[in-house]
């Protein structure tokens, strides 16, 4: 990763600098500069509840930086991801309160899902949904990349007076793992030995470099991650592939960072920039489960893929073929020295990323190394202070809550100064912990592989101190009982103050809208009717039709040789479509990408106006079961054959429902246009419980 290493070798690189534990409410905090659950992003919004600190809406007593900094005189651009819109209001009815226009940023360009396909993203461009460029080499990180480039260069040109503030998040190093061969080949063999070796090698590489203590031991391995020497040969060979990919994902988004970094450079205006550099998905993510993934939405229907199976896409891994995750072994192998991965935010290899601050012009050392303790809370007021932009008390006429993180300025140009961040929480699933003055106590709760270890009364905390025992490795709670109770009391203090109570540990339950109580913009209504141009519509957008009957009733007027899609969700990787394929009516089901049931019309129809019907009848019983589909033309069946079963979770996080098209990846066959080349007047969808 050479920028990065350029711009650490010309800057400071910070050791002791830690996140939430997952990338939704990290992102909220860093954006902000208040903790996670003060804006009510205690996890991500697809999980979010009625409980204060969980409803994933942002208050407005606490406003973004960018508006800040937008009111006062800059301008300013987000590119890449953003997982900050509570799903109910992803739509053009909005509200649009929360997206990143009306969030203060001027320009933005990126997803706004958890994740998105590198080869085929969701983009907006503002608040409209944009077509992926027709290039048979896309890649969106290269685009989003030569966005913002464009976006420097034509506010340089324009308005050289006045500053920029650009957020730059791309979608790496978060699965799926897309990147093309060139750069995954560079990899071949680099990670033949295994996870445990990969862990010694990163430690001893550390310590060389300085950035950990030449007294630090790799804290143990979890008990559920296997001895790399007891793998089978299928099993190495699929999971040297796996990280190889992502050594290339990595290695990619650092050139694209690169390219980003020289065009501010020949604009003349690198060393008076200042690049905050932070390098990590929260930890590394063990949500691969054991194996990894061939293609991620297995994981959210509860279908479980095989090393064998996966071995079939070995050759293609990573290409636009696979939406594809790493094992668990390599989450915990790139966290090392520290046990635990993304999700667990009470172990630092789930919130400690390796973060750079480069300015020339501000920062007088060079390559130093700062171990004052950081966290994402600080960004903010690092950027307030050094910008001379107070932090608000009152914007819009809305008075602002005090600001909870502080500045990092105090540690630039003096490496032994104290640290002015002594106490700070973390929660995430049930996992938490506190950090105080050095000492640090915890409870490992829940796993990203597992269900809870103990109940939440049961849970056992740990003690260690930090400043003897940089990696955790020693816990020291049986020797110090009295210090670990106040360390308790004072989570407890920190958990009440900024609205993490009640602890809440539940997953599959949350991620139910009715059952987690958050909003749902179709009520309980069980007919809707779409038109022709909506698109991009997510689960909370789109009727819910998941384990269950329904029907779809499409009026629509037909050309000669009628082809494209009447209404679809999904996309490759699993979905449904209700289509015309030269002529003749057809709806096909998509189950994971791993089979496709065909239901079609035998005679094409002739140009004119028809109403078309695809029923499902759903067997019933539980989730993920069969059923048969019917088509009928005009009150006459045309079509009928049984679908073996469904996918029990969602089609997609990204590949979204769309009527008169198919954006994104393709749900079936179209030809060589997924666009109705017809007319939709209405397409009514009604579930039949």
């Amino acid at each position: 990763m050479p920028t990065l290493d350029r711009l650490a070798n010309y800057g400071l690189r910070y050791t002791r600098f830690h996140t939430t534990a997952l990338s939704a409410p990290t992102r909220m905090a860093l954006l902000t500069g208040y903790n996670h659950h003060s804006n009510n992003m205690g996890v991500i919004t697809e999980a979010a509840t009625t409980f204060p600190g969980y409803t994933g809406v942002r208050p407005q007593t606490i406003t973004p930086m960018a508006e800040v900094l937008r009111q006062n005189g800059y301008n300013t651009a987000q590119f890449g991801k953003c997982h900050e819109v509570p799903p109910w209001e992803l739509s053009n009815n909005g509200p649009q309160d929360r997206w990143p226009t009306r969030s203060g940023f001027e320009k933005f360009y990126g997803f706004l899902g958890g994740e998105t396909n590198e080869w085929a993203p969701l983009i907006y461009d503002g608040v409209t949904l944009v077509e992926t460029p027709d290039d048979p080499n896309y890649h969106f990180t290269t685009d989003m990349t030569n966005q913002a480039i464009d976006w420097v260069e034509a506010q340089q040109a324009l308005q050289p007076d006045k500053p920029f503030f650009i957020y730059y998040a791309p979608g790496a190093t978060h699965a799926p793992h897309h990147v093309a061969p060139e750069w995954i080949e560079k990899y071949k063999g680099k990670f033949d030995q295994g996870w445990d070796k990969l862990r010694e090698e990163t430690l001893e590489r550390q310590k060389k470099l300085g950035i950990v203590p030449r007294n630090t031991q790799l804290a143990p391995k979890p008990a559920d991650i296997k001895d790399w020497e007891t793998l089978s040969a299928d099993e190495k060979k699929l999971f040297t592939r796996q990280m190889e990919v992502y050594a290339g994902f990595a290695e990619q988004t650092d050139y694209e960072i690169g390219r980003l970094v020289a065009a501010i450079e020949d604009l003349g205006e690198l060393d008076n920039t200042i690049i905050i550099f932070i390098a990590g998905d929260n930890g590394a993510s063990a949500e691969g489960q054991m194996n990894g993934m061939y293609q991620e939405m297995t994981y959210f229907s509860g279908v479980r893929e095989t090393v064998p199976d996966m071995l079939k896409h070995y050759d293609e891994w990573g290409s636009p073929s696979t939406y594809p995750h790493f094992s668990a072994g390599w989450a915990v192998a790139l966290d090392a020295p520290f046990s635990y991965t993304k999700q667990v935010a009470s172990d630092f290899g789930g919130t400690r990323n390796g973060m750079v601050i480069h300015w020339p012009d501000g920062i007088k050392a060079k390559g130093e190394i700062r171990t004052q303790f950081g966290h994402v809370i600080n960004i903010a007021p690092t950027i307030y202070e050094i910008t001379g932009i107070p932090a608000p008390g009152m914007v819009n006429g809305i008075e602002q809550d005090p600001i909870e993180g502080k500045s990092l300025a105090y540690t630039f140009n003096d490496a032994g100064a104290p640290e002015k961040h002594t106490v700070q929480y973390f929660e995430m699933f049930g996992n938490r912990g506190v950090y105080q003055d050095g000492w640090y106590a915890r409870t490992i709760h829940r796993l990203p592989w597992g269900l809870p270890l103990a109940s939440l009364q049961e849970d056992t905390w740990e003690l260690y101190n930090t400043q003897e025992d940089f990696s955790l490795a020693n816990d020291l709670a049986a020797q110090h009982p009295d210090k670990l109770k106040t360390m308790q009391d004072q989570f407890m203090a920190e958990a009440e103050k900024y609205h993490v109570l009640p602890i809440d540990d539940r997953v599959v339950e949350r991620t139910d809208a009715v059952l987690a109580g958050r909003p749902v913009l179709l009520g309980d209504r069980t007919t809707v009717s779409y038109f022709e141009g909506m698109k991009g519509m997510g689960v909370d957008i789109f009727i819910d039709l998941k384990n269950m009957a329904y029907t779809i009733t499409a009026d629509v007027e037909v050309k000669a040789n009628g082809n494209g899609v009447i209404v679809c969700q999904g996309g490759r990787f699993g979905g449904f479509s209700l289509y015309m394929k030269n002529g003749k009516p057809a709806f096909t089901y998509n189950y994971l990408g791993m089979e496709s049931t065909d239901v079609m019309a035998s005679q094409p129809l002739k140009p004119g106006k028809y109403q078309i019907v695809y029923d499902f009848n759903y067997d019933g019983g539980g989730p993920a079961k069969g059923g048969v589909g019917t088509i009928t033309v005009d009150g006459n069946k045309v079509s009928e054959k049984r679908i073996e079963r469904i996918q029990a979770g969602i089609f997609s996080v990204d590949d979204l429902a769309d009527v008169g098209v198919d954006d994104g990846t393709w749900v079936a066959d179209y030809g060589t246009s997924s666009k109705f080349n017809g007319k939709i007047d209405k397409v009514t969808i009604e579930q039949k419980k």
